[in-house]
């Protein structure tokens, strides 16, 4: 049975409102253009486009049954960590922990599928991190180990173990009574729904009232307005929306919505130093008028693992 078929209605509501988004934005777009033709509307064209396959893939991860999502889940950290790959020197002689790091991504959706929560929160950043330098001694070659070593574990924490406790939401535990305490698929779509609104809303608040810069000497374009603004407007929408989505009060709620709008803007800036030290602009160009997938993943690689040990801390 789906994830969807057991859904509360609440859900459905919140997927039709986000298409209903899309719908408006694509025909603003459009209609703008017809009325603007002199103008270059071909980036807002090609975000909104590589939006609708975001959403769709999206409501596909969440709304089958868990098998399937978790594949699809997984492949999207496999899609991350290979992207990571392409921007991060290797060495030639480390073939082979590559494909041992590569081999973790099943494995660490597998925990994930099997519930098994000690497992899932220990295999990367115990396991694997044992076994990987381990492994790469065993080849007999000592230049560049420790920048090898330490490039390929943190491509694995980021792309795969913390974008995999956006998986683990959907496995949650049920009560004594049997039913879950927050539906799975509701309480990703929470983190992701405010997760990115937070970032459109750094955006806007920057681009209306941002003169001061926070950080410029790793992302020019942040500000402290557009920090600020969007922080404050991401907690105001966990406050509307915990109550609905999620089991949270609405107190915890706007707790929770200040924690992904201040985490959020860390993993976007994380991810920004690592492009400067790159030299690089965008992780890739998977996704057309957004970049690399890394770009879009950004700010869950902070918010996932915080908003899900916030959650389970409280009623887990």
């Amino acid at each position: 049975m789906s994830f969807l078929a057991q859904a509360p209605r609440a859900l459905e509501y919140a997927l039709i409102a986000v298409f209903c988004l899309l719908v408006f934005a694509s025909t603003t777009i459009a209609l703008l253009a017809r009325r603007y033709p002199h103008k270059n509307w071909l980036e807002l064209k090609l975000r909104i486009r590589t939006w609708w396959w975001i959403v769709v893939v999206f409501v596909l991860a969440i709304s089958v049954n868990r098998t399937v999502s978790l594949l699809v889940l997984s492949f999207v950290s496999f899609l991350a960590f290979k992207e990571y790959l392409t921007l991060v020197p290797t060495r030639r002689e480390d073939h082979m922990p590559l494909f041992w790091a590569y081999l973790a991504i099943p494995v660490q959706y597998f925990w994930i599928w099997d519930g098994w929560y000690g497992m899932f929160i220990i295999f990367i950043p115990v396991y694997i991190f044992l076994f990987l330098p381990m492994r790469m001694v065993l080849i007999g070659e000592t230049r560049g180990f420790l920048h090898a070593a330490s490039s390929l574990h943190w491509g694995l924490m980021t792309t795969v173990f913390s974008l995999s406790h956006m998986a683990y939401l959907l496995v949650l535990p049920t009560d004594a009574t049997g039913s879950m305490k927050g539906n799975g698929p509701m309480l990703v779509l929470y983190l992701v729904a405010l997760t990115q609104l937070n970032d459109v809303a750094q955006y806007l608040w920057g681009k209306a009232l941002g003169k001061a810069k926070i950080i410029p000497k790793v992302s020019p374009n942040k500000t402290i307005a557009g920090f600020v603004g969007g922080a404050a407007t991401t907690t105001l929408l966990g406050w509307l929306l915990g109550p609905v989505l999620t089991p949270m009060s609405p107190l915890y709620a706007a707790t929770a919505g200040l924690l992904i709008g201040v985490t959020g803007f860390i993993g976007d800036v994380v991810m920004s130093g690592l492009k400067r030290d790159l030299g690089v602009k965008d992780t890739g160009d998977l996704l057309p008028g957004h970049g690399g997938i890394l770009d879009r993943l950004d700010s869950l690689t902070y918010t996932a693992p915080l908003f899900f040990h916030y959650l389970r801390y409280l009623y887990y």
